[in-house]
Order: structure tokens, then sequence, then C-alpha cells
């Protein structure tokens, strides 16, 4: 597996979201989920993202039993936010406030590190900003734990241009993860630029459309009664009609040139840029092969100029307004 680098911290080309092998995607399989993390570092991909949310708390714990006798080996990156002294674990309605105070951070590290089974992580994100917390108390708290070893490299998630910069000049920012797809082109006018321009890494999240990009599904009914997409801006009503074409004309690119749609979708995100890693999430170990086999994927001039030019716009917000409230903070 190749290697990219974000900022100075060395990762594979793609790395592995585990959302969907605890929360959000339906059901779950933990003895697959386990085998998909260890077949990762397998075949070379040993960058491994979760979150304290995923679950909520479960995700960690998967992760940490996956890992554990190669903990060394992956480099792994979780995320704070919201308060959970009341979550109950498996249950999202359990879930507190966004929190992003000092104290929070330092106790949010601790139990994310026992859940994990390590004494450190490599990346350490604020999940989504808190408007009602300056930044700067934040991520100095967040670079306490750098100090303190229990932390190697912080980012944030879905934060503006100028959270970045104002938490830059705090403390060096690794990576920004945020939302970015063949359908999802929000960041490219000013966030990607910022980074950029900081010397900061940028990791796309549902680099497949939540799945949809790939071909796995073409109408919520399809999926599991508990998965958050049949309620989707995106998937339903007049939206999915629109956006089933989007769909479509990624397979017929794909199928000319003899690759799976989400290889297609994600060879996109890695040609632009080498300071962006992709981390499509799967709970299955074949498409985990077949989506790193995007690494190996060219695209020409012609091919991205055709992707540009032949892609209708998506239709629908990609979360409901409470997310959608949540981002670019």
């Amino acid at each position: 597996m190749k290697q990219r680098k974000l900022a100075d911290l060395e990762v594979s080309a793609i790395g592995l979201g585990c959302m969907g092998m605890s929360a959000f995607y339906g059901s779950a399989d933990e003895g697959e989920a386990i085998a998909t993390i260890q077949g990762a570092l397998e075949i070379g991909v040993d960058f491994i993202d979760t979150a304290q949310l995923y679950g909520p708390l479960t995700n960690e714990e998967i992760v940490g039993r996956a890992v554990k006798g190669r903990r060394d080996e992956y480099v792994i990156a979780t995320k704070f936010a919201r308060r959970m002294d009341d979550a109950v674990p498996g249950d999202m309605s359990t879930a507190g406030e966004l929190d992003g105070s000092a104290d929070h951070v330092r106790s949010s590290i601790d139990v994310s590190l026992e859940r994990l089974g390590t004494d450190y992580v490599d990346l350490y994100y604020q999940h989504r900003v808190d408007p009602n917390v300056p930044i700067e108390e934040t991520v100095g708290a967040m670079a306490e734990l750098v100090q303190a070893g229990k932390v190697r490299h912080i980012g944030l998630s879905e934060a503006a241009p100028e959270t970045i910069r104002r938490a830059h000049a705090v403390h060096p920012i690794t990576a920004v993860q945020t939302e970015y797809s063949l359908w999802t082109r929000d960041p490219e006018p000013e966030v990607i630029p910022t980074c950029r321009e900081l010397g900061i890494g940028f990791v796309p999240y549902s680099p497949l459309g939540r799945g949809f990009l790939s071909g796995r599904f073409t109408s919520p009914d399809e999926l599991d009664e508990d998965d958050f997409r049949r309620r989707g801006p995106r998937f339903t009503g007049e939206n999915l009609e629109a956006n089933l074409r989007i769909a479509a004309k990624v397979k017929e690119i794909a199928d000319e040139k003899g690759i799976t749609p989400a290889q297609l979708a994600i060879a996109w995100i890695l040609a632009q840029g080498d300071d962006l890693v992709p981390i499509p999430g799967t709970k299955r170990r074949t498409y985990l092969e077949q989506n790193a086999g995007a690494v190996d994927v060219p695209l020409t001039d012609e091919d991205l100029a055709r992707i540009d030019a032949e892609l209708p716009e998506p239709a629908g917000a990609r979360y409901d307004d409470a997310g959608m409230a949540a981002v670019n903070l």
C-alpha cells in the first residue's frame, strides 16, 4: 500500500472508517468487523478511524480488541465532542451535548484510551466544534495531551476556515476531517485551500457518499430499519430520484474503465492531491479489499475533466437541519 503524509504523520494512502461497524448503518457483526480491521493491516491499510460517538462508546472497544497485540503497527484516530456521562453503550439517544471545554477534553481522552486498550492515540480530533467554547481553549487542552504523551497529533472535524486558523495558531493541526466526495465538494473553495496554506493534511470521510456512489443501494427501502440513511435528505423523495443519476454516471464511467464505482470515487479523491487521505468506511473484508484497489487506479486529466463535466449536482443537504447546523463552525 502506498503511503501519504498528513502534515508530518505518515499513513496508508487510504484509511478505514469504522463507524458502520457499530453505529448508524444498520446491523453489525463484531466478528467480521474485527476481521476487517485486522485484514486491513495485512493489505497495508494501517490508518484506522473511530470515535467515542460511534455506538456510542462501543466502536472504540471493537477497534481495541482488533488491534490488540499489534497496536503499534496501526495509526489510530479517534474523536471526542459530546458529553458521555450518561451514555448507554449502543444507545445513541443517550449521548449528551457538545462540550469543548478543557475539562471535557482531558476526561474524554482517558476513557477513549481505556476502551482502545492503549496508552496513546496517534490522531485525536474534535469531532464537532463547540460554538459555546473558544477553539483556543479546546485546542489548548488538546495540546496538553500531546505534551503528556497521550496524543501524538491533533485534528479537527467539520471546522470552518477561520476556526482552523485560530486552532493552528495555538498548536499545529495535523489533519482536518470533513465530508468530501464526488457529490459533496463543499470543502473545495475554502477549507482545502486553508489546509494547504497552513500545511495541514485533509481527511475526506464518506468518500463513497455513504455507500450510495458505490451502487450498493438505490432506495432507502433496501436498508435496515435503523439505518440513518433511510431518513437522509439525499436518499428520499425527489432528491433520491435526482441523485440516482449521479450514481448511474459514476457506474457508467467506472464500467468503461473496468473498475468498480467505489474504486472510481476513491481514485478521484486521491487524484485531488497527495495531502488527501480518504477513509472509506466498511464493515466487510470484501469491500475493504475492493476499496484498497483504488490506490492503483490512474485517472487522466481527461478522466477528471469528464467527471467534472458530466456528473450532475447533488440534490438535498448532506444532513438534516440539526446536522447541518453543527458543521462548518
